[in-house]
């Protein structure tokens, strides 16, 4: 998990592929493909977060976020991507990281923009947040790359960040430990996680892995 120079431009390619993803599932596909990869365990982590989708969909918008947040933080473990996948940057589906209970915080990240989609999130109020994040303190200079997903209650309002390192959904005002790089969802892009942006060099390294990530996610039964 460590963004360099490109991303900007990989990502603008990106929210084109991601732009006519629709949030849909098939859960008959989902899991049978789960009792196949991740056997009994993994059917019913399936089968709980269906009852997640279920029981939230009633709820406001705060207390979606709420019930997403604390299901991923509790139910999966942070592990590197080397140690769970052999590899050493994979971006897993939300089913995988189900599946294997574990993930990097780009998983957690995604799998709860995944569900809050299908709870009915708009697009436009969430966004995936790659950070710098101060480790040791607040005096420390020692910072490490990391992923947040943001809420957004209105175009113009502070973001609530969703963190798998603190379950507290907090404003982004009251997270001075973590510096926004850049921000995007399936519409956009931008710098930092403000309004705007601005495209910027690079490889299509990123890009290959998030259409790939696209192309499995439909496999499994997102539709």
């Amino acid at each position: 998990m460590k963004p360099g120079a490109g991303w900007l431009r990989i990502l603008a390619l990106m929210v084109l592929l991601a732009a006519s993803f629709a949030m849909a599932v098939d859960f008959d596909r989902l899991l049978n493909g789960m009792s196949q990869r991740f056997g009994q365990a993994g059917a019913q982590s399936l089968r709980d977060w269906q009852k997640l989708l279920e029981e939230a969909g009633q709820f406001s918008a705060p207390e979606k976020l709420k019930r997403v947040n604390e299901f991923f933080n509790r139910r999966v473990r942070f592990g590197e991507d080397q140690q769970i996948w052999g590899q050493s940057d994979y971006w897993a589906t939300p089913l995988e990281t189900l599946g294997k209970g574990a993930g990097d915080c780009e998983d957690f990240t995604i799998a709860k923009y995944f569900t809050l989609l299908n709870l009915g999130v708009p697009h436009e109020q969430l966004r995936l947040i790659y950070v710098k994040a101060r480790i040791g303190g607040m005096n420390s200079s020692l910072n490490q790359a990391h992923m947040v997903l943001a809420y957004y209650p209105a175009p113009d309002a502070e973001p609530l960040v969703l963190d798998n390192l603190i379950t507290e959904i907090r404003p982004a005002g009251r997270r001075p430990d973590l510096v926004p790089v850049f921000s995007f969802n399936s519409q956009g892009i931008w710098q930092g996680a403000a309004e705007g942006g601005a495209q910027g060099p690079g490889g299509t390294g990123r890009l290959s892995r998030w259409h790939t990530l696209l192309q499995r996610a439909r496999a499994e039964g997102f539709e």
